[in-house]
């Protein structure tokens, strides 16, 4: 008898293709590549942990204090409009992409039930998906006028003819489209598709505002997912935030391994919640949007860069095309940057809508100089 781990193995599992991060390919460098903040982490004063006890498993401390900044930030609940967010309304997971993975598995039957994405999107939807045996539907953002908005009529009626669509995922701002999703187009949904959930994943919405995360209690099936990796420097502490109604994060709650945030990154999530941790924040996310204007418009103003823009400016990055969609020259400037310079983008070429595109981070001011100038310098290298 032959061992077969192929007849063992779930065949989406055997065949399952890996969330391509930044630092499968360049570990050191400038990197400019991950939509990290460059900014580094906002963090001061934090207190000794007690490693040698299990973490609170609630962490209502916390998200007592998110909820009340998010509730500061936005003009729905402070007009009353909507019923304020409350510890209630948030469930915890090891980034996002735990967030991800538990919304699936709460909602979706394996081997029947689908979630729908709109390209070029985050991977990771597909991925979670694929372990979880859920079919992926696919609805392509707007792209031919470079906005890489939704089509939220061609959505709805994705949903109205194929009732096992379970799950919405719309990217707001998106990645690597950097736009942000207009609330008229999410609302649309909401208000005309009630058998499912629509996710709006917001990792990077304190670069530009307006998040919809008040909305869950308006809106039984919207569901919203933030992050204190980027806006906040956290990455490295993998914390990831859901917000629903408070039926549905009851749900979420009860699903979750009882001790998924370990005490450090519990420490670090409420000292991010302190004034003076939330100043440093808003200062670092002003720095970045100033940054990314000077950016775009010293790249553009390159030889072989298109001068028109591509994508939104509304997260912590850019993307710009190179000579008309040139996937082989965009491809050479890469790698080019990388080996020869220590300076990491990211190619995104093979996306939908984005020939020929990189994806640059904004880094600090020092970074982005040399960013300008090497990028200057590779360019001219590989054109002569």
């Amino acid at each position: 008898m032959t061992f077969d781990l192929e007849k063992i193995v779930r065949p989406k599992i055997y065949s399952l293709k890996p969330y391509c991060c930044a630092r499968d390919d360049f570990t050191e460098g400038i990197l400019l590549d991950a939509n990290e903040n460059a900014w580094g982490p906002t963090q001061r004063e934090l207190t000794k942990s007690n490693l040698n006890r299990y973490p609170d498993p609630h962490q209502i401390e916390f998200k007592t204090a998110l909820a009340d900044y998010r509730n500061r930030c936005s003009a729905l609940s402070e007009c009353g409009k909507v019923p304020p967010l409350t510890a209630d309304n948030i469930c915890l997971g090891v980034g996002s992409d735990e967030s991800i993975d538990a919304i699936i598995r709460a909602t979706c039957v394996p081997g029947k039930e689908k979630i729908l994405v709109m390209p070029p999107t985050y991977s990771m939807y597909s991925v979670c998906a694929n372990i979880n045996d859920i079919e992926v539907v696919k609805c392509p953002l707007l792209v031919d006028d470079n906005s890489f908005q939704i089509d939220e009529y061609k959505v709805s009626e994705l949903l109205l003819h194929d009732p096992l669509i379970k799950l919405v995922f719309i990217t707001s701002p998106g990645n690597p489209t950097g736009t942000k999703i207009e609330i008229d187009k999410i609302e649309y949904l909401l208000k005309n598709w009630e058998t499912g959930i629509v996710v709006v994943d917001e990792a990077y919405i304190d670069f530009c505002g307006g998040s919809t995360a008040p909305l869950v209690n308006q809106y039984p099936n919207l569901v919203t997912l933030q992050t204190l990796s980027k806006s906040f420097g956290l990455a490295g502490i993998r914390l990831g935030m859901t917000f629903a109604n408070a039926n549905l994060a009851h749900i979420l709650n009860a699903m979750k391994a009882p001790y998924n945030i370990s005490t450090i990154t519990a420490e670090h999530g409420l000292n991010a919640m302190q004034a003076y941790n939330i100043e440093i924040m808003e200062s670092n996310t002003r720095k970045v949007n100033e940054e990314k204007i000077r950016l775009l418009d010293a790249l553009k103003s390159l030889n072989y860069v298109d001068d028109h823009h591509i994508g939104g400016l509304d997260a912590n990055f850019i993307l710009i095309r190179i000579n008309k969609g040139d996937n082989v020259l965009a491809k050479k400037i890469y790698l080019r940057l990388a080996t020869k310079y220590g300076v990491v983008i990211r190619f995104r070429g093979t996306e939908l809508g984005c020939q020929g595109c990189l994806r640059v981070t904004v880094g600090t001011r020092e970074e982005n100089d040399i960013l300008i100038q090497k990028f200057k310098e590779t360019v001219n290298d590989l054109t002569k």
